[in-house]
């Protein structure tokens, strides 16, 4: 990957933050305080990414909705997560400011040099099924806002599921919506799910929200208690019933006929 001043640009090292314990999550694990900026080697990364997936691989991505987001310190909130492509393709769209997610310790860091290179070029906080609680993701997602950048999250918490029908949503956009008053992006996904050669796959950005106006509240609840909990919840249905028939929509028209070539489906294993 590079050493000296490059790796410097990529991580902003700024702020110091504890010494890391074992199965860290969030901040803690990441050991400084996010950017906004991805820096050069990120941005080289990203490049060759879209390479491989628009020449050798062929894959075809639209994206509508640009024109919807707000200039900087807002949530991306995508669905449906269907595979592994999903993360560096959002990667690719949201770059400057970059996005940052909160991910799977677990599902990423399987992968010989996944840990490392996450640490070190950044992009994404990790927690780990069982793990700490709320409070922890929280505090990370409110400073990568703080920071300009955009914060990244997956409301069904999983990639199982059909790829033109979203799962239920967790409450914990909801409750990072309220406890955050960040804006919430809504994006829909469809043709993930499965790759091959010539995919064709959509992405759609939808009318910025927030997590106060999907729950109908006024102010948010105090944080902890049941009323905010109900509150993370309505907001989190809420969204779920804008986006599906987006994914819906998407899902379909990224669908080819039963006698399409399928060629190099190996890559929806890729990282699975």
């Amino acid at each position: 990957m590079g050493t000296g001043p490059s790796i410097c640009d990529d991580v902003h090292m700024s702020t110091a933050l504890p010494v890391r314990p074992e199965h860290a999550e969030g901040l803690a694990w990441l050991g400084r305080m996010p950017s906004a900026r991805p820096g050069f080697i990120v941005r080289g990364l990203l490049r060759v990414f879209r390479w491989c997936s628009a020449t050798p691989a062929a894959i075809h991505v639209t994206v509508e909705g640009r024109e919807h987001l707000p200039d900087s310190s807002y949530i991306v909130a995508c669905a449906s997560h269907r595979s592994w492509f999903d993360g560096p393709l959002l990667m690719s769209e949201f770059v400057s400011p970059r996005i940052w997610y909160i991910a799977s310790a677990g599902a990423v860091f399987k992968f010989p040099g996944m840990e490392w290179a996450m640490r070190r070029f950044g992009g994404m906080v990790p927690v780990y099924r069982g793990g700490v609680d709320i409070d922890v993701h929280v505090e990370a997602a409110q400073a990568i806002l703080d920071a300009g950048a955009v914060f990244g999250i997956y409301p069904e918490g999983t990639r199982a599921g059909d790829g033109d029908q979203i799962g239920a949503f967790r409450r914990g956009i909801g409750l990072i919506g309220l406890r955050t008053g960040a804006v919430i992006v809504p994006v829909a996904l469809g043709g993930t799910k499965t790759l091959y050669r010539g995919r064709r796959i959509g992405m759609r950005i939808l009318p910025p929200t927030s997590a106060l106006k999907l729950a109908g509240l006024d102010e948010p609840p105090a944080a902890g208690t049941p009323a905010e909990l109900d509150a993370a919840r309505a907001a989190s249905e809420a969204l779920a019933l804008i986006l599906a028939p987006h994914v819906a929509e998407l899902a379909g028209r990224a669908e080819d006929p039963p006698d399409h070539p399928r060629r190099w489906r190996w890559m929806s294993d890729l990282f699975a």
